[in-house]
């Protein structure tokens, strides 16, 4: 187990009260955690602190002064903080010129959300001393941006390029002992992703496995938490990311992936 989730430690986990969120707060408490949930008001942030005996509180992550409250009534209740998993965010759907008036929410919430909770909380976790971790929550379609939701995706490119240059940052400060690391789950079913579906498909993973993968990683130290799910393996990851990257290097003409003059090409690479 890292250093900073060891028993007694305080962790806040945004997000945290349905979904991956859910299950990694469960994860904590289970390794004897004092545990902070953060969340939009509701049934779910109640039912999670009867359920698990955690700190619930009401927390808008767009909103920098409500994170400012949350670290405040978290220090007071539990002290200071040694873990951040930084969650919290949502999928409604965008287009790429909003007609559906998504967008500002996406980014707030997505991006805005997680940069403004290691700003946080952030400083103080590093000038500890103590051991620490800053878990954020990105995504895959922040790495091949497919086409379809385009401010869903810019939100968790913006997510990886930030935890990049904060464990950058982290690593090179004298006396610091915070490690920052970037989680990408795959295809899990959680309430984010249903779309209206009540049973798990046959290619998602549950929270469970995805946390069960998240947890494992941690130990081992892996920066990038690429996940797998049950349709798509390590190396189709690999090859899906290597062939986006080549977008730039070979000059192919963006998301080539999904141009018809580059499907063929493409099939090719992924089963060469």
């Amino acid at each position: 187990m890292h250093p900073a989730l060891a028993q007694g430690k305080v962790a806040v986990v945004t997000g945290g009260a349905s979904g991956i969120g859910l299950e990694i707060v469960r994860r904590l408490v289970a390794a004897g955690l004092k545990v902070a949930v953060a969340d939009r008001t509701g049934v779910a942030l109640e039912l999670v602190a009867q359920e698990l005996g955690v700190l619930a509180v009401e927390t808008d992550v767009a909103e920098r002064a409500s994170l400012k409250a949350l670290k405040d009534r978290v220090e007071q209740a539990l002290g200071p903080v040694s873990a951040l998993f930084a969650n919290a965010g949502i999928q409604p759907g965008s287009s790429i010129f909003d007609s559906e008036g998504h967008w500002d929410r996406i980014i707030a919430v997505n991006l805005m959300g997680i940069v403004h909770a290691c700003h946080v909380f952030g400083p103080d976790m590093a000038a500890s001393g103590q051991p620490g971790l800053i878990v954020n929550t990105g995504s895959k379609q922040g790495i091949t941006t497919p086409p379809g939701d385009p401010a869903y995706n810019l939100s968790k490119a913006g997510v990886k390029a930030f935890t990049e240059a904060l464990q950058h940052e982290l690593r090179g400060r004298e006396g610091c002992a915070v490690e920052a690391r970037l989680f990408i789950p795959g295809f899990v079913f959680t309430p984010l992703a249903a779309r209206g579906r009540s049973e798990k498909p046959a290619g998602a993973w549950t929270p469970e496995q995805a946390v069960d993968f998240l947890f494992d990683k941690l130990e081992g130290g892996d920066f990038y938490i690429l996940c797998p799910d049950n349709d798509v393996d390590r190396a189709t990851d690999e090859k899906r990311i290597a062939w986006a990257a080549g977008d730039i290097t070979q000059n192919r003409p963006p998301l080539s992936r999904w141009h018809p003059d580059y499907e063929a090409a493409f099939q090719a690479w992924l089963t060469a």
